[in-house]
Order: structure tokens, then C-alpha cells, then sequence
């Protein structure tokens, strides 16, 4: 049996525009992005008590929400197992909801696009900080959780020295492969 390839052509060229239409959009359209990660987290060794006795252990850590996309997140909720002394900075319009299963929400209603907002928590031992969090999510989603590293920073003259070396690399291979074609081509 022979295949008609303009048949197939015919009949298989809308079908593809369509699926690569449907993930361009996916990929492009105006969306919000939720990202989190923590801020750091600490425990604090207070004095002895006057009598004499060791002082409390006090935990911090903090949480930190980004709207990356190009939306505003709706409903932008923050799961706990329960819920510490907490401050929200900026100081943004939020609410805290009781959970069926005994744990509390914070809710943002709107967290506008390159918005970053930092949840910080206080709470005493022998509770820490993975006891504390459970989920991140919109009306769109889950967060994204990135795992953040400190790293130093590398001083400008070195930046510009990459730079400089980048620039002359992509110059030296666009210069091969003009060279390249040129002598192909003769």
C-alpha cells in the first residue's frame, strides 16, 4: 500500500498547528507564577532565669511568596499545622482561616505581579520549623518551593571580565561559521 504524502500533509499540518498553538499559549499567556522559600531560620538561647535555671529556646523562621508571572494570584493560601506568633511584612491586607482537619490558613486575596511577601514566625522548643508549614497554593496552583542557597557574590571587575570573555567566545564562533559557509559555498 502506497502513502499519498500530500494526503498526510494535508490532513496532519492543521492538526500539529494546533497542538504547538495550544503550548505556545501554554507557555506564553499572562499567568500568575507563585514562588516560595524560606528566609532563614534560628533558635535563640535566652538567659538564665533567676533562679537559676536554663531560659527557653525560642525558634524564628520565615517564608517568603513571590508573584513572578505577569497576573495578579488570587486567594494565595499558607497552610499550617498550627500557627505561631506570626507578623506579615509588608504589611498586606491578609486573613487567618480555621482548616476542617485543626489547622489554620493565612489568605491573601490578591498578591499583585513582582509582589514578595515575608512571613516570619516566633514559637518556643521544642517545635521547629518543618512542624510548623504545610502548603502554598492560589486559586491557580501550587507554589513553586525553591531550595535557596547563599552564595557570594563575584566582585565587578571579574562580572566584566566574563563578560568580556563571553562576548569575544560568541564572536570567534560567529566568525567560524561565516568562514565556514564562505568556504562550503566555493
Amino acid at each position: 500500500m502506497e502513502i499519498d504524502w500530500n494526503l498526510a500533509a494535508a490532513v496532519g499540518m492543521p492538526i500539529i498547528t494546533l497542538f504547538l498553538g495550544v503550548l505556545i499559549n501554554h507557555l506564553l499567556e499572562s499567568r500568575p507564577k507563585l514562588v516560595s522559600h524560606l528566609g532563614f531560620i534560628s533558635a535563640h538561647k535566652l538567659g538564665p532565669n533567676e533562679d537559676g535555671t536554663p531560659g527557653a529556646v525560642v525558634h524564628t523562621h520565615s517564608v517568603i511568596i513571590k508573584n513572578t508571572g505577569r497576573r495578579a494570584a488570587t486567594n494565595v493560601r499558607l497552610g499550617h499545622n498550627f500557627l505561631p506568633n506570626v507578623n506579615v511584612y509588608p504589611d498586606t491586607d491578609h486573613q487567618i482561616r480555621d482548616l476542617p482537619g485543626g489547622g489554620k490558613e493565612i489568605v491573601f486575596p490578591t498578591l499583585v505581579p513582582k509582589k514578595e511577601v515575608s512571613i516570619n514566625y516566633l514559637y518556643f522548643a521544642p517545635t521547629t520549623w518543618e512542624k510548623v508549614n504545610t502548603h502554598v497554593e492560589s486559586d491557580d496552583g501550587p507554589a513553586k518551593v525553591v531550595p535557596v542557597l547563599l552564595q557570594p557574590q563575584a566582585k565587578p571587575w571579574a562580572r566584566r571580565l566574563v563578560w568580556a570573555l563571553l562576548i569575544v567566545g560568541l564572536t570567534t564562533c560567529a566568525y567560524l561559521v561565516l568562514e565556514g559557509i564562505r568556504w562550503f559555498a566555493t
